[in-house]
């Protein structure tokens, strides 16, 4: 299994994140099927299912970060019956994949959220979060996640 491939349950957790089956009408099992949803343009509904889902996450500049969305932007799409473009579905579900992945690493929702919250040394002490702006550290922190989840801490 490569570093960054994405588990089957965790496609599932992303996808109820998001809201399930109710809101996104068919869960992906496959990344290609992620992929083909995230094109299409996930339901705004599904980014306030995402943000009701947080534990910790809730302040403005949290959200901001982890979704590239700003609260305003955010606030505005809860009412819209448009789906999300592809650039903030793709943000939402990589957010929601990487939530779902390190809950699995560290055992609860609210674990793995305050360890995106906190500076990691194998990121130079840069908090997780802030670096799922960019593929480049989306993969940073799927390789840690991976590190960590195999007993690998630096």
């Amino acid at each position: 299994m490569s570093e960054t491939m994405v588990r089957p349950a965790e496609l599932e957790q992303a996808g109820q994140m998001l809201g399930g089956r109710k809101v996104l009408k068919h869960l992906p099992a496959t990344e290609l099927e992620a992929h083909d949803l995230v094109r299409r343009g996930l339901p705004a509904e599904a980014l306030g299912h995402l943000v009701d889902a947080l534990v910790i996450l809730k302040r403005p500049e949290q959200l901001e970060a982890a979704l590239g969305v700003s609260i305003r932007t955010f606030q505005r799409r809860k009412t819209d019956s448009r789906p999300l473009d592809p650039d903030q579905s793709g943000r939402a579900w990589q957010f929601a994949r990487i939530l779902a992945r390190a809950t699995e690493v560290f055992g609860s929702q609210e674990a793995a959220e305050r360890w995106l919250e906190m500076p990691a040394l194998a990121l130079d002490r840069r908090r997780p979060i802030d670096l799922l702006s960019t593929h480049e550290g989306l993969t940073l922190v799927e390789t840690l996640l991976t590190r960590l989840d195999y007993g690998v801490y630096t």
